[in-house]
């Protein structure tokens, strides 16, 4: 969420950010509803403040036995009054709330105006693109060759973006859960957590997916929310907090399923595990003061690279720009990984500095060690990497004549010594 008061000293700023967006303007809207809302606010006051003096003064009145009847008609009148200007304060406030929830958030200056993914651009390309000597097979056709990969019980079972992972490609996945972990943990620092899977609306609301984003989520019958990753559950681990400066950062990495309903994805990667309704993931979060949060941007963004690094798959990092970032994003970094099959890179992580945006909105504040007055936080996320994806990266790019797959040799600890993937095991 922006800073009202900041969007008042700065409505051409937010204009501006809004268009970069492609959205439409609204600074001034916001300016008017909010005069409006205030003046409502000190009418209200005006009226509670009035009812009080003219209840003494009947008090005063009546204990010298003299008439208090005008008084008594204006304090009915302003009695009457009161729930009128109640109810038409929270009308504008409810009203003020919705627009203020909807904003996204102001881009860092760095980040390029684009309308789309077409115009990102590419920080650097690591890895040389694998050469085969046969037509490279799609990671879908690998699997099911194998006899591993099982999307037609699955769309059985639950329908259809579902997939059974069976023998060697179900440790795969786990052993690539594990690597990563050891990773983020022992070369960075982050504090491996087993977060909730469930979690309620504020939780949503306090990184920016509710309201705007609710079509994308699974809802409960009880008003919980599946998590679509756990950046949810674990950034919304400092919500309602006062932090020390000196207990900052705070870094959490977590491996869970996460789940999405994909609304408006009808037709996309239809076939395969690039877009599924439950799907594994590693995530970083880190909880940084506001003078640290880009240094640990590059930090958080550099956890999540060295796994690309060590599986030696070859990879690009994109800047991604206006118009295809994320809403509650000041800057992110994309790494897309090379699909053979596709011929082409595809998004294997989002790394992303909200500032404040999110701890706005979960009220997540520290104490400076110097006395002075509290601060909203900085949160930075980032999939760190998404497993399923690093899987079917890892299929076609270490695929070979015979239909087996070569596993990169930095996983072969994590497979008990197990150095391909060969039919039905």
């Amino acid at each position: 969420m922006l800073d009202l008061k900041w969007i008042r000293a700065n409505p051409e700023l937010l204009d501006n950010a809004l268009i970069n967006r492609g959205q439409e303007p609204v600074a001034q809207k916001i300016i008017d509803l909010d005069q409006r809302y205030r003046e409502v606010q000190t009418e209200l006051q005006g009226l509670l403040s009035r009812r009080n003096d003219v209840a003494k003064q009947i008090g005063i009145l009546k204990q010298k036995g003299e008439s208090a009847d005008p008084l008594l008609d204006e304090s009915q009148e302003i009695k009457d009054k009161i729930p009128e200007v109640e109810i038409h304060e929270r009308q504008m406030g409810e009203e003020l709330q919705a627009i203020l929830n909807y904003l996204p958030n102001i881009p860092a200056d760095e980040v390029a105006v684009g309308r789309d993914e077409t115009e990102n651009i590419v920080v650097r390309t690591v890895g040389d693109l694998p050469i085969f000597d046969f037509k490279p097979k799609f990671h879908f056709e690998i699997g099911e060759q194998l006899g591993l990969m099982d999307f037609e019980t699955a769309g059985k079972v639950s329908g259809a973006r579902f997939v059974f992972l069976k023998g060697s490609l179900a440790r795969l996945e786990r052993a690539l859960a594990a690597f990563m972990i050891d990773s983020h943990t022992k070369n960075y620092g982050y504090q491996e957590v087993s977060p909730p899977l469930l979690v309620r609306p504020h939780s949503v609301y306090g990184v920016g997916q509710l309201p705007k984003f609710k079509e994308d989520l699974f809802e409960t019958t009880d008003e919980r929310y599946l998590i679509s990753t756990s950046e949810v559950s674990l950034t919304n681990m400092v919500q309602e907090t006062m932090l020390d400066e000196a207990d900052l950062p705070l870094r959490y990495t977590a491996f869970t399923p996460c789940f999405r309903s994909e609304a408006g994805s009808a037709g996309k990667d239809t076939r395969g595990m690039i877009r599924m309704h439950q799907f594994q993931k590693v995530e970083l979060v880190s909880i940084a003061h506001p003078d640290k949060s880009w240094e640990e941007h590059e930090r958080l963004t550099s956890a999540a690279e060295d796994i690309l690094k060590a599986l030696k798959l070859p990879y690009r990092v994109v800047l991604l720009c206006t118009g295809d970032m994320g809403a509650a994003s000041r800057k992110t970094y994309d790494f897309e990984v090379w699909l053979p099959a596709e011929d082409t890179y595809r998004e294997i992580s989002s790394c992303s500095n909200t500032g404040d945006y999110q701890a706005r909105r979960m009220n997540a504040r520290f104490k400076p060690k110097d006395g002075g007055k509290p601060q909203f936080l900085h949160t930075l996320n980032g999939s760190g990497l998404a497993v399923g994806r690093t899987m079917v990266a890892i299929l076609e790019n270490y695929q070979q004549a015979d239909g087996t797959v070569a596993i990169p040799e930095v996983l072969v600890p994590y497979m008990n010594g197990q150095k391909e993937i060969t039919y039905g095991k």
